[in-house]
């Protein structure tokens, strides 16, 4: 551990309109979220010398004051180098502005709930000539592919205003429980987020916010059906939670899934969720030129599809 000093610093033309919660999470990268909640709610970090909120959109010249904080010094120990390999691995685009990941399912995208670390934390040991650089969104950790960092924050902030647009193309690749149709299939039925013993979990609700997930039949098998997916929104387990509502649900899927399919798949040679995010395009810089980038599915669910086609 290490004490910092008070630290006042003078917020850039290129971090303004980012939230005081983010901003403080990108300096202090070894302090806990739950920490930086704490200090801003006591009033230890100020705004041009007033307390304030983390929502708060700083400004450019704007003063933020830091409170004399213990810092965990960054340990290289704690990622194995298998884990580091497996990272660097997967990497399937990079430029000066952004990093794509084809993340391995099994991998969190950050650390928390008992997690040490995340593929963010991963990817910062691989990068340090890259100190800024950020996660863009978000992945479930049992879901594979497109994972994109943003090594600027003027990258960060183009990337997620993008996500957030219903235009924004993000394909995936899933294979659902029994024959889906094969017309293209708008699913649109508001989420919100639950509890159910002790766990969150999401869920449909009349209450809840918009959600549309297009489904799109690629391919059929007795029980099972290889289907494209376009999510027009971004809620969590968006994917998964259509699927099943549908009648439907993810082949693997342990949470939102049908149990004795899974059982029977894992005997087959399916163990992980069968989902896959294939594809991403963006629009970056100050010229917007579009970037698509694809991630190739992963070999165990390209051998899983292998053996579903010789069984037909």
């Amino acid at each position: 551990m290490t004490k910092t000093g008070v630290r006042t610093l003078e917020i850039a033309s290129n971090q303004s309109g980012r939230r005081l919660d983010n901003f403080l999470t990108s300096i202090l990268k070894n302090v806990p979220k739950s920490f930086i909640y704490k200090i801003i709610r006591r009033g230890e970090v100020r705004v041009n010398g007033s307390r304030t909120r983390p929502e708060r959109k700083l400004l450019e010249n704007d003063l933020v004051r830091i409170p004399p904080l213990m810092e965990s010094l960054p340990s290289r120990r704690i990622i194995s180098t298998a884990k580091r390999t497996l990272v660097d691995k997967a990497i399937v685009y990079e430029d000066n502005k952004i990093l794509v990941l084809n993340k391995p399912a099994g991998i969190a995208v950050h650390g928390g709930s008992g997690l040490r670390y995340g593929a963010i934390d991963i990817v910062r040991e691989l990068r340090p000539q890259s100190p800024d650089i950020e996660l863009a969104h978000r992945l479930d950790r049992d879901t594979s592919g497109c994972l994109v960092f943003a090594k600027d924050y003027r990258t960060l902030r183009q990337i997620q205003t993008q996500i957030l647009d219903p235009g924004c193309r993000k394909t995936y690749v899933t294979l659902l429980s029994g024959e889906f149709p094969r017309a293209c299939q708008l699913v649109e039925l508001r989420l919100a987020t639950s509890r159910a013993e002790g766990e969150k979990i999401t869920i449909v609700s009349k209450d809840g916010k918009p959600a549309t997930t297009e489904f799109k039949t690629i391919e059929t098998f007795d029980d099972l059906s290889l289907v494209e997916v376009r999510i027009f929104t971004g809620r969590t387990h968006q994917i998964r939670v259509h699927g099943a509502a549908a009648g439907h649900p993810i082949a693997g899927d342990r949470k939102y899934g049908d149990s004795l399919l899974n059982a029977k798949l894992r005997k087959r040679g399916l163990h992980r969720m069968f989902l896959h995010a294939g594809s991403i395009t963006l629009r970056l810089g100050e010229s917007l030129e579009e970037i698509t980038v694809q991630a190739p599915l992963p070999k165990q669910l390209q051998e899983f599809l292998t053996e579903l086609r010789c069984a037909n």
